[in-house]
């Protein structure tokens, strides 16, 4: 049993009022890990739906909403005590005053581009080669610089531009998203954004340390974008963005911020600052 009886069943029944008349409307709804509310059996052909209506709802139910699946751990349907105010408190203070940049950096930040290996930057992983863009780049130089005048130089050619858009927007829409079998809403008692990380479960994040990394990432990407984690998947994070990024120098920061977080997003960095202006859905991969 967690808390008082009589406390805890009506504050459920409060969730289950403010559901009425939205997607969650007569979901099982119980209790989860760490003082958490679990509303079960969502449907994952309208588990995005399902997010914005308890999204919504958040200034009203007190909670930060967030997708989580039992696909791959059951024990997330297991209910605990909540934590002591004051160790989320000091969770989100400690993340605060975290660094994040230093600790997610793309594997591939530090690499250098020597002559005769441009060819293997500039193609893409989808099939636009920007080969002849990096025509007169001193050489060598490191990744970031080239693939920054690959960007700018593609800013200029709008067929060339409109080419790689076309084969890159996908990334930042929703039918990218991965959806699992087995859909839960956890309902999180989160004063903030820091705080929510506290009950993220993100396999770039396995340390409180590293927790702590995220729940700023979360509070700056919130505070510059609007972005809303959706969904925590292990492996994968989803979000729902406000603000786009504007082409040129806003992209190609948010799309540095990104590849640091999902190195397993298999696009380059001039790619994904192409596709950030152009939607509303971010996702973040990172696996073993």
């Amino acid at each position: 049993m967690i808390g008082d009886t009589v406390t805890v069943r009506y504050d459920l029944d409060q969730l289950e009022a403010a559901f009425a008349g939205t997607p969650l409307a007569g979901l099982p709804i119980g209790h989860g890990p760490s003082g958490t509310v679990l509303v079960s059996d969502v449907d994952p052909h309208h588990l995005y739906e399902a997010w914005q209506a308890a999204d919504a709802l958040a200034p009203i139910i007190g909670y930060q909403a967030v997708l989580v699946t039992d696909d791959f751990d059951d024990t997330v349907r297991e209910p605990s005590e909540p934590p002591p105010d004051s160790e989320v408190h000091a969770f989100a203070t400690a993340a605060e005053s975290s660094e994040p940049w230093l600790r997610y950096r793309h594997f591939r930040e530090d690499d250098e581009v020597g002559h005769g290996e441009v060819e293997n930057y500039a193609r893409g992983m989808t099939g636009v080669d920007l080969t002849a863009l990096a025509s007169g780049v001193p050489l060598p130089t490191s990744l970031p610089a080239l693939e920054r005048a690959l960007y700018d130089r593609l800013l200029t050619d709008a067929g060339l531009h409109a080419r790689v858009l076309d084969r890159v927007r996908l990334v930042t829409q929703t039918d990218y998203w991965y959806t699992p079998d087995s859909v839960l809403l956890m309902l999180l008692p989160a004063g903030d954004v820091r705080a929510s990380a506290y009950w993220v479960d993100f396999y770039g994040a396995l340390t409180r340390e590293d927790q702590h990394k995220l729940g700023e990432v979360l509070a700056q990407w919130r505070h510059r974008w609007d972005a809303r984690l959706v969904a925590s998947w292990g492996t994968m994070l989803q979000f729902q963005v406000g603000r786009r990024p504007a082409p040129g120098d806003e992209a190609w920061a948010a799309a540095g911020q990104l590849l640091a977080l999902a190195p397993d997003l298999q696009l380059t960095r001039w790619e994904v600052a192409v596709a950030l202006p152009a939607g509303d859905a971010w996702f973040v991969h990172n696996r073993p």
